[in-house]
């Protein structure tokens, strides 16, 4: 028989076809009764408070919950059955869980421990791989909102969730239970899964000790600790204990993701016994693996500019992670994770389309799938607009557009990877680093002492550190991070004779603080710029207008690819995300003759023919993307099938806008 509170003063007697029983519990928003429908079979309504029925925004963000929980996955949540209104009220009624909250059965029974506590770990991280593959962050997970069925745990309560379209001003409210809450959520920051990871640490580490990390006691000291002090981990130990103390990072980007976390936990069985979760609990401190890092390669041959290099078409920084889709699990070895490194291994479910603003491009062939919703999201600056999911291998991180009045670019970049977009008036260039952690950006003007330079910015803690490189005339113009966003490759430049030449390069270790200059004594490639080669132990730029040439990271020339065709101008990320291919125009071809070369051998796998403009980067290991400027009004951005087929609009510009989009990774999903 399912426990439950009798009914009050003024509960209803019924809601719509559904006979109300007893309460259930009550929060915030609403009060969610026990009920049966005409059958008999018990359902979980949740009512909206009286004193909120004249507050549209309330009504707002209460039916919003329908919306969230019919994208996720039924098996982690409860599947929502139907809604309706009752004295300008609105409900929702959902399927009945048949067991007690987490906090609860922790405070009644005590806490968890050995497989108990491990399936409870799998279960929950399982649940938020479903949520944020749906677009969702939850932003309120807590050991109150884990009903513990018989069929496992299923997360509840997504009335203060947002999708990860964050175009919403409610965005970085900061919402949720200081006690399972992360620093950004507290500063105001933008949130997104991370900050759901952070709240399952959090939650596991009550249900492993009976206790919050942080305490919880007063907000202020709640608040507190979170923002500056380790947490208290208790009795956790082994991976689980490696893996929660990651999760409380106080910077986001060093967090795993959910996927990351049941791989890691699948491949460490719980300890036996409570006993061995116990022994040591006190000296094990926090451990913090590196998280992330990102494949990266740019390409980008020189375009006139006033003191820098103007943007160039695209630039992508790109990461391989593990995307968890329809019951199949892609997996990164953890030891890649945790030292930085990646996998390739690629998977393209099928696109949804928001139906509320949807493509108007319909693909010509099965597109690289997706199992979230495709938004639109218009940009700021300009008539321009991005169409992601949550899944996409590749997000739109920061972007220029040309003002012609002013005759200067105009900086762009996102507040995180699902932020709203700001105006930086002071930056020439911005490029996010492949773990998040970090924006790199140059400013227009040079120093007092007349140095170009760069600014690192930490993105979670907001603080600034300034690099000088090279003296005026002289610019270092940003090419791109390497893949464990510890160093980040300049190309060294000047003005002759009217025209940018290629110098040579730097190479910028972001923790050291120190650049390694690197004059390279070629003039076959002044005309070119340099970028990573495929396993970034050196760097490779164009010889005249054809081929390769690869250098090694003094500027030794190590060996030439000459007979690979040329590469489409103002083209990056020519590097697979594994750096074992490239692209190239055919040789003898156009621009819409494509070859995919082998890096190691130089020699041709794929070669096929397209509608393409011109080809930008790779979006995963079997689609490229490229301009499409058919269309007399739109530009447009397209993923690029090897069988030449466009399948997917990534951007949509005004025809007569000058646009440089620049992309890094989506950490929920990857190729």
């Amino acid at each position: 028989m399912p426990s439950f509170a009798p009914l009050r003063t003024g509960d209803p007697e019924r809601l719509g076809a559904f006979r109300i029983i007893g309460r259930l519990g009550e929060g915030g928003q609403g009060v969610v009764y026990l009920a049966t429908d005409q059958t008999g079979a018990n359902v979980a309504i949740k009512w909206l408070r009286a004193e909120l029925a004249g507050d549209e925004v309330s009504k707002e963000r209460f039916m919003r919950e329908v919306q969230v929980a019919e994208r996720v996955a039924p098996f982690c949540t409860a599947a929502v059955l139907t809604q309706g209104i009752e004295h300008e009220r609105p409900y929702i009624v959902s399927e009945y869980i048949d067991g007690l909250s987490l906090h609860r059965v922790v405070d009644e029974q005590g806490p968890r421990a050995g497989s108990a506590l491990h399936r409870l770990a799998i279960g929950t991280a399982t649940a938020l791989a479903a949520i944020h593959q749906a677009g969702i962050v939850h932003r309120d997970f807590k050991p109150a909102n884990v009903l513990l069925g018989a069929d496992g745990p299923r997360v509840i309560d997504f009335g203060i969730a947002r999708a990860l379209d964050t175009s919403s001003s409610l965005t970085s409210m900061a919402v949720g239970t200081p006690s399972y809450m992360p620093p950004e959520q507290f500063m105001g920051h933008p949130v997104g899964p991370a900050t759901d990871m952070f709240s399952w640490g959090a939650t596991m580490v009550y249900a492993a000790s009976g206790r919050a990390p942080f305490g919880s006691d007063t907000m202020p000291a709640v608040i507190n600790r979170v923002l500056n002090q380790p947490p208290d981990l208790g009795a956790l130990d082994g991976a689980l204990r490696e893996i929660v103390a990651a999760c409380l990072s106080k910077d986001p980007g060093m967090r795993p993701t959910a996927d990351q976390v049941i791989m890691r936990l699948l491949q460490h069985p719980v300890s036996s016994g409570a006993a061995v979760l116990a022994q040591g609990a006190a000296a094990a401190g926090p451990a913090q693996p590196s998280w992330g890092g990102a494949p990266q390669h740019s390409w980008a041959p020189p375009v006139q500019h006033s003191r820098s290099k103007a943007p160039v078409l695209i630039a992508v920084s790109v990461t391989c992670a593990l995307l968890l889709v329809a019951g199949v699990a892609l997996v990164i070895p953890w030891s890649k994770i945790a030292n930085g490194g990646t996998s390739t291994t690629t998977i393209s479910p099928e696109a949804a389309v928001d139906t509320a603003k949807p493509s108007t491009t319909p693909p010509t062939t099965a597109p690289p799938r997706t199992s979230a919703v495709v938004r639109q999201r218009k940009l700021p600056g300009g008539a321009a607009s991005v169409f992601e999911s949550a899944t996409d291998p590749i997000t739109l991180t920061a972007y220029e557009i040309y003002n012609k009045s002013k005759k200067e670019w105009v900086d762009y970049a996102r507040e995180g990877r699902t932020g709203s977009f700001q105006h930086y008036p002071d930056n020439e260039e911005s490029i996010l680093s492949p773990d998040g952690r970090y924006l790199a950006t140059r400013g227009k003007d040079y120093t007092s002492d007349s140095r170009d330079y760069l600014i690192i910015t930490n993105r979670a803690t907001g603080g600034t550190t300034t690099i000088k490189t090279v003296k005026d005339p002289e610019v270092s113009s940003i090419s791109a991070w390497s893949r464990d966003s510890e160093r980040i490759l300049l190309n060294l430049e000047k003005k002759v004779s009217g025209k940018w030449q290629l110098l040579g390069f730097a190479i910028l270790n972001v923790k050291t603080e120190k650049v390694e200059m690197v004059r390279v004594n070629d003039s076959a490639i002044r005309g070119s710029d340099f970028a990573w080669d495929g396993d970034e132990q050196g760097v490779v730029a164009v010889p005249g207008k054809s081929g390769l040439r690869f250098f090694d990271a003094k500027g030794a020339k190590v060996r030439d690819a000459p007979e690979v065709g040329e590469l489409p101008s103002g083209t990056q990320d020519i590097f697979s995300h594994d750096g074992t291919r490239f692209f190239t125009n055919c040789p003898g071809g156009d621009d819409g003759d494509h070859c995919i070369w082998d890096a190691g051998t130089g020699k041709e796998v794929e070669r096929f023919s397209s509608d393409c403009d011109k080809v930008l980067g790779w979006y995963d290991s079997t689609h490229l993307f490229c301009w499409e400027q058919d269309n007399s009004r739109l530009d447009e951005v397209q993923v690029l099938g090897f069988n030449g087929k466009l399948t997917r609009k990534l951007l949509e510009i005004s025809d007569g806008l000058d646009f440089s989009p620049t992309f890094t990774v989506n950490p929920s999903g990857g190729s």
